[in-house]
This record gives C-alpha cells, sequence and structure tokens, in this order.
C-alpha cells in the first residue's frame, strides 16, 4: 500500500511540474502564428505581414545570407524576394510544432518548394519569433544553409 502511495504522488507530483500553462498573450500569439503559417500553406495570404517596417530578423550559421537584417524592407529585399523568384511553385510550410513562451513565438517547420529549373527545393526551419501587438518584432532563424546557398547560387535572374 505504501508504494502504490508513494507511486501515485510521483505521478501527481511529476504531472503537476509538468504541465504548463499558457497566459492570454502567449495563446494568442500562438493561435496568429498558426493561422498565418495555416494560410500561407493554404496558398492564401502573406506571412511576413505580421512583421513590423522595424524588426529585426538574424539568420544564424555561417552562409553569406546568415547576419541580422535590421528592417522589414531589407530582410525581404536581400532573402525574401529573391528566393521567390527562384521559385516556379512557392514555399508550402508544414508546421511540425508550435511552442509559445512569454512573448516568443517557437515553430518548427518543413519547407517545399520547386525551383525554377525543376529541382526541389526542400529546407527544415526553426524560427524563434518574438511578438507584440500581434506582430512579430524580432526572428532568430535556424535552416538548412547548404540548401539555401544552393539554389541561391544555381539559379539566375534578372
Amino acid at each position: 500500500m505504501k508504494q502504490l502511495t508513494t507511486l501515485l504522488t510521483m505521478i501527481i507530483f511529476s504531472t503537476a511540474v509538468n504541465a504548463q500553462y499558457y497566459s492570454y498573450e502567449e495563446i494568442q500569439n500562438k493561435e496568429i502564428i498558426a493561422k498565418a503559417f495555416q494560410h500561407w500553406h493554404n496558398g492564401i495570404g502573406n506571412f511576413f505581414d505580421l512583421l513590423t517596417d522595424d524588426m529585426k530578423w538574424e539568420i544564424a550559421g555561417s552562409t553569406p545570407y546568415s547576419k541580422t537584417y535590421t528592417s522589414k524592407q531589407e530582410f525581404l529585399d536581400q532573402v525574401i524576394i529573391p528566393l521567390n523568384k527562384k521559385l516556379k511553385v512557392k514555399i508550402k510550410p508544414t508546421i511540425r510544432n508550435i511552442f509559445a513562451d512569454k512573448d516568443m513565438v517557437i515553430v518548427l517547420w518543413d519547407g517545399e518548394a520547386v525551383a525554377l529549373d525543376g529541382r526541389p527545393y526542400r529546407s527544415s526551419y526553426s524560427w524563434y519569433m518574438h511578438m507584440k501587438g500581434g506582430k512579430i518584432i524580432k526572428v532568430v532563424a535556424f535552416l538548412d544553409g547548404i540548401e539555401f546557398e544552393d539554389i541561391m547560387k544555381r539559379i539566375k535572374i534578372d
């Protein structure tokens, strides 16, 4: 009986310690990001409309694109627009998991597209997005640098 009581106490304590309770802000931020990814997946809307004009976007790693972009326009002009011009079929994201912690939403996702030369573009991403007022103000992004650099160098556009 004592062993059963000890086991039940351990289970209850373990469950209470591991339970996560989200604040209203965390739930709201997570829902905003999840909805934006769903719209992107379905080919509607523009995920990057969530970025504030003065946001900071850091691409981690050691590619020529790995740096901190200090505005939405700089990031779009130097990364997103050039990448999209190299694609016949735009990136379709699929979320593997999404987490919220205070003002940060973390998304682990896979993207698939087709380049202008017909070859597939596949990459996994992890984005750490800080939010304020329902908008993204800062991102640290991890991606497959080899795959990204390959498509950026391989496909020549005017």
